[in-house]
């Protein structure tokens, strides 16, 4: 569990938002309730990955919206990011990475609590010294994970985190992430519905242009729900319709 609070927060563009004056956004009015994950789908190009650098402040919001925790306070300094790539320091080793961002802020880093981490993604001590060149793809995304872990924030924003590795390995990154994650506040882009229905308490398609989120319903049970489960695949079925409905 997070040693902090997990809020929930709110997205809030009531004019929607432009990039370059093409407009790419529509104006919404998103909830992403805390202590849950909440899943985001859409073609390429429909604004998911522009929702999470507003929430990560890469983006300026603009005039008139808001993105707000539900406490109140600022969301500047709780938020951590899981990118597509693994976005590995490559002169960096294994404790490196996981250590990179105490490293950054010029902090001394806790290399007890990042050779824990290490352990509790499935890697082992020999794994410490590597360099991101002798990894899988599997074990790097281990080691990007356990370095958002490390940053311990109550929220998480993961940008298809697990698009890069194989299914196997996807399957296993994804119960993984659900078990690891447990209690914060994830905001996930991803294109996988099978992905979406097994890790997500709630699920929003990015439809139309400019796109704005339209809900769609979630499988009972809780996260990671099992990919053979045939309420699940019916799920996925009528999910990739929707989707197919998005693009058109």
């Amino acid at each position: 569990m997070p040693s902090l609070t997990t809020p929930g927060f709110r997205i809030v563009l009531p004019r929607g938002l432009s990039l370059g004056g093409q407009p790419v956004l529509g104006a919404l009015d998103l909830a992403v309730p805390g202590g849950r994950t909440t899943a985001l789908l859409g073609p390429s190009g429909s604004g998911k990955s522009t929702l999470l650098r507003l929430v990560a402040g890469l983006l300026p919001v603009p005039a008139g919206g808001s993105v707000q925790a539900e406490d109140g306070a600022a969301l500047a300094g709780r938020v951590a990011y899981m990118a597509q790539q693994d976005l590995l320091a490559p002169w960096r080793d294994v404790l490196g990475n996981i250590t990179l961002g105490a490293h950054l802020r010029g902090e001394a880093p806790d290399l007890a609590r990042a050779r824990a981490m290490l352990a509790e993604v499935g890697l082992v001590p020999a794994d410490q010294g590597k360099s991101p060149a002798q990894l899988s793809g599997g074990m790097r995304q281990r080691v990007a994970l356990a370095r958002t872990l490390m940053e311990d924030r109550p929220l998480v924003l993961m940008d298809e985190p697990f698009s890069a590795v194989d299914a196997p390995t996807r399957h296993r990154m994804q119960s993984l992430s659900a078990r690891l994650l447990a209690g914060r506040t994830v905001l996930l882009v991803t294109h996988d519905p099978l992905e979406a229905l097994r890790l997500a308490d709630q699920i929003f398609v990015l439809t139309g242009a400019p796109a704005v989120p339209v809900a769609v319903p979630v499988p009972t049970g809780a996260p990671p729900r099992p990919a053979g489960d045939p309420a699940l695949l019916e799920a996925q079925a009528a999910l990739l319709e929707r989707l197919a409905e998005a693009v058109a």
